[in-house]
């Protein structure tokens, strides 16, 4: 590229990146005006306490809302999380005589350790196993709060909790907490747009997919849950010094389930939601408190106003208010001009792309795969085919490492990738697609397709940072016909096209091999021609692909070599005509006259 294309993309990049500076500037506004106003305007102490427990409790449901709402994982222990902030500022400032800011890093510090360590003992479980587990630490910390005399101070609690000097009134800590919560707030509604907030909607909507396209499913989602603790730290804190006392009974299991019903009603994905969920549940009660007179009639009522809410705004309330303008955005946002898709996969394992040997896969007495030797030649597309139940998706994945092979080595361009998880096989150079598509579909085309171009190690991204992640995305998505609908949700998509979007994905990640399974299934047969199309234009960048079908047309026409399993064992291998009219593989597979 010359030198004057180079100044010029980077004369568009800086003309794009100044708007998106821009658009942050009325929220700094907003967040400034809404300071000053905490710091100058005079509230009465009830007042004033409501507001300082609903900026407070804001930040702790921030945390759910990463965990929850990003990753998808259940968490009904962000109670034990805000007390320990609040005991580590509240024994720190009383009973240590520590500085008030030291002892709120420590807070914050503590809560990220628990957080950590509760993720890395519990996230290989998941769904009602993961919420009992978090439902136990809670418990288990609720009763050391309580018996735990010597440190805690038991059910009396901890009082007369020090503040910093700057912030001594209530007024300016007012000021302060709010302060801290658009701070936060701000880092929290841009983290979906980080490549960890990638990871994580990934995680969310599709773990197997998310694995096979580079993401560190386990890691992500300790990440996840420590962001969480540390955001529940870090508001207990803000908390103790706020009213200077706490005791183990504003940290029970009860205000966990709070904290998640806040995120829920007002949009568990969204750090607006979290604040409009928080603020509700913490006014609703004062404004029915002209019915505390009448017994039970309060709570009904409470809870009533509660359940209509989540019935018939299961998104939250700004969930419900944005989902519509999303649907408009995505419509209207035209996507950027890009060039043509350039494949370059690496070249340094000599002319065998895939060479297996002796791999096996046994599900206890069952022999799913047995003894199969495989070598796929670079440049070329490779076939793997048989009848069902023959081996064929079995063996996809336990070479892109979603089953562990009993037995056998897999080398891939020269490295042994046998025990690796998928995330380190992505990063080697291996692409992968499913027979069932597996796309995120609360993310747009372009979304999906940027987690791919995003795996470690991709040399088409380099060092460009964003702009050069969506480049890549749309030059994918463009070279499979779908770059002027790259800013569409994945559920507007048909059948075909979504086995595109998935096809575009693998390829924006620049792989050195790429699995199709079963790229033509439920595809008519227009859509079957132009994915022949489009295997023959991968194939011409060089790109070795190794196919499953059991559409013979598109085998024999694609495919320059085939391998044919029948019960798990290889029965031919060689030059595509030569395989298909091999009596075994005709009587096994194709059926004879």
């Amino acid at each position: 590229m010359s030198v004057e294309s180079d100044n010029m993309r980077g004369t568009v990049s800086t003309a794009r990146s100044r708007p998106a500076v821009l658009r942050h500037v009325p929220y700094f506004i907003a967040a400034a005006v809404l300071v000053m106003l905490a710091a100058s305007m005079q509230f009465d102490g009830y007042v004033l306490n409501i507001l300082l427990q609903a900026t407070t409790f804001s930040i702790a449901v921030f945390g759910v809302s990463v965990v929850l709402g990003l990753c998808g994982q259940i968490n009904l222990a962000q109670a034990a999380f805000f007390g320990l902030g609040a005991y580590a500022v509240g024994l720190g400032t009383t009973d240590l005589q520590m500085s008030y800011w030291l002892c709120l890093v420590a807070g914050c510090l503590v809560a990220i350790v628990a957080g950590a360590f509760l993720g890395m003992s519990t996230l290989r479980l998941g769904g009602h196993y993961l919420a009992m587990v978090t439902i136990s630490f809670q418990q288990i910390m609720t009763l050391v709060m309580i018996n735990a005399i010597w440190l805690t101070h038991g059910p009396d609690g901890v009082s007369r909790i020090g503040r910093p000097s700057l912030f001594a009134s209530s007024q300016s800590y007012l000021a302060f907490c709010v302060a801290a919560l658009a701070i936060v707030g701000y880092i929290v509604w841009h983290l979906p747009d980080t490549k960890l907030g990638r990871a994580m909607r990934a995680v969310r909507d599709n773990e197997l997919a998310a694995g096979v396209n580079g993401i560190d499913i386990f890691k992500t989602k300790v990440y996840a849950f420590a962001i969480c603790a540390m955001l529940g730290g870090l508001a207990g804190g803000l908390f103790a010094g706020g009213f200077a006392y706490v005791s183990p009974d504003q940290f029970s299991f009860a205000e966990s389930i709070v904290f998640l019903t806040m995120s829920l009603l007002g949009g568990v994905a969204s750090p607006i939601g979290s604040v409009i969920g928080t603020g509700l549940l913490i006014l609703i009660p004062e404004w029915l408190r002209f019915l505390k007179s009448v017994p039970g009639l309060y709570l009904a009522i409470y809870g009533l106003f509660v359940i209509l809410i989540i019935r018939f705004m299961p998104e939250g309330i700004w969930g419900f208010v944005t989902a519509g303008f999303d649907r408009w955005r995505t419509k209207t946002k035209a996507p950027p001009a890009v060039k043509p898709l350039q494949l370059k996969p690496a070249t340094t394992g000599g002319d065998i792309v895939l060479e297996v040997k002796g791999l096996s896969k046994h599900f206890g007495g069952l022999k799913a795969v047995d003894s199969v030797d495989i070598a796929v030649r670079r440049g070329g597309v490779h076939a793997l085919i048989g009848p069902n139940g023959s081996g064929k998706t079995t063996t996809l994945n336990v070479l892109s490492g979603l089953y562990k092979a009993t037995s056998g080595t897999i080398l891939l361009d020269g490295t042994d990738i046998t025990n690796m998880p998928p995330h380190q096989r992505t990063a080697a150079g291996l692409g992968r697609t499913f027979q069932n598509i597996r796309l995120f579909r609360s993310m747009t085309a372009l979304e999906n397709v940027e987690i791919g171009a995003e795996r470690s190690g991709n040399t088409m991204i380099g060092t460009g940072g964003h702009a050069a992640l969506t480049e890549r995305a749309m030059e994918a998505l463009t070279f499979v016909g779908l770059g002027n609908r790259a800013n569409e949700l994945i559920t507007s998509f048909s059948y075909g096209h979504q086995r595109l979007i998935e096809i575009a994905r693998a390829l924006a990640a620049n792989p050195t091999l790429l699995l199709l399974d079963e790229p033509a299934a439920g595809l008519n047969s227009t859509e079957k021609l132009e994915l022949h199309e489009l295997l023959k234009r991968i194939a011409a960048q060089g790109l070795t692909i190794l196919i499953i079908d059991h559409d013979m047309t598109l085998v024999s026409e694609a495919a320059q070599h085939i391998t044919v399993l029948n019960f798990g064992r290889r029965i031919a291998d060689g030059e595509s005509m030569a395989v298909l009219r091999h009596p075994d593989v005709v009587s096994a597979y194709l059926g004879s006259e």
